[in-house]
């Protein structure tokens, strides 16, 4: 059998939690312009946005996309 360890995350210091809102944010801003702007064109903008794709909602795809976006950062 093997061993499986679990590990916790440790918890984050101010500045990084500053820092991971602020790019949080940012990258929401950006989606969600680029989501709009598809949407007023009536195009297909959920293809667009990585992890939007099977998301009802605007702001639901919008916040699948940074979440995505957010993974690769760390």
């Amino acid at each position: 059998m093997s061993h499986v360890q679990t590990v916790m995350p440790k918890p984050l210091m101010v500045g990084e939690s500053r820092s991971f809102w602020f790019i949080f944010t940012l990258g929401f801003t950006v989606f969600l312009a680029i989501a709009l702007f598809g949407q007023l064109l009536g195009w297909h903008w959920r293809t667009w946005l990585p992890g939007a794709e099977g998301v009802k909602s605007i702001f639901g795809g919008v916040k699948a996309a940074v979440y995505t976006f957010m993974s690769h950062l760390t």
